[in-house]
């Protein structure tokens, strides 16, 4: 509904789906005398082709299908007035996902699993990815044979097993959720550390030990070249 009454009118629509949708512009039924000499229909820069659907009212028709097609939709009447309205098209607030906040730490020759969930909702499909500096690599069963695991037993939870870690291994990974009109992602640490870490302590201990040892023995040796000596 047009109206000459300050600025454009301005219309929000909030989408949950994926869907079809006719927006509709029309002068009020006090201006239908006027003449009209252009309308045009626009998202951004980009002129979108409209229907008449009667002498006063014209009208575009959209699917919905992702998130590109969201966005501001215009309509300007120009005549002996202009008239123009917007329409917004945004989609519902993406569920989000569930990830183990605190790292992932586990040791090399291992197996890591790691875990998302989405929360309300259940996603059209799952990918997974591995950080390799600024580049995100997508994961699957074959990037590398007897390497990678992903679970899909449950739609809106997925799985990702990394088997015979190594300190290649270690870093961030993502797990991304989409659904009809967006996508949501997770973030996730792993951590892959040496055997050797666990040994670190004891093996400090036994240099402390030996040392120890030594220093006795050492002192003993002294104390008897001494008493040989008075």
């Amino acid at each position: 509904l047009l109206d000459d009454s300050g600025p454009a009118v301005v219309k929000n629509i909030t989408l949950d789906r994926a869907v079809r949708i006719e927006l509709i512009c029309k002068l009020h039924d006090k201006y239908s005398s006027l003449k009209v000499i252009q309308v045009t229909w626009k998202k951004g820069n980009e002129t979108i082709g409209h229907i008449n659907k009667t002498e006063n009212s014209w009208s575009i028709q959209l699917t919905i299908s992702d998130n590109s097609k969201l966005g501001s939709y215009n309509c300007t009447v120009k005549g002996e007035k202009e008239f123009s309205v917007v329409f917004h098209l945004q989609g519902k607030l993406l569920p989000k996902i569930d990830v183990k906040d605190k790292p992932v730490i586990t040791y090399e020759g291992d197996i890591a699993v790691l875990v998302c969930k989405s929360l309300n909702s259940t996603p059209i499909s799952w990918t997974w990815y591995m950080t390799n500096g600024s580049e995100q690599i997508a994961i699957n069963d074959s990037l590398v044979l007897d390497k990678y695991v992903i679970d899909k037993a449950f739609p809106n939870v997925t799985q990702l097993k990394i088997l015979k870690l190594t300190s290649k291994d270690d870093g961030v990974y993502w797990c991304e959720a989409a659904f009809e009109l967006g996508k949501s992602k997770g973030k996730m640490k792993l951590k892959v550390l040496s055997l050797m870490v666990p040994l670190k302590p004891f093996l400090a201990i036994v240099a402390e030990v030996v040392v120890l040892v030594a220093v006795i023995f050492l002192f003993e040796i002294y104390s008897k070249r001494r008493e040989k000596c008075a």
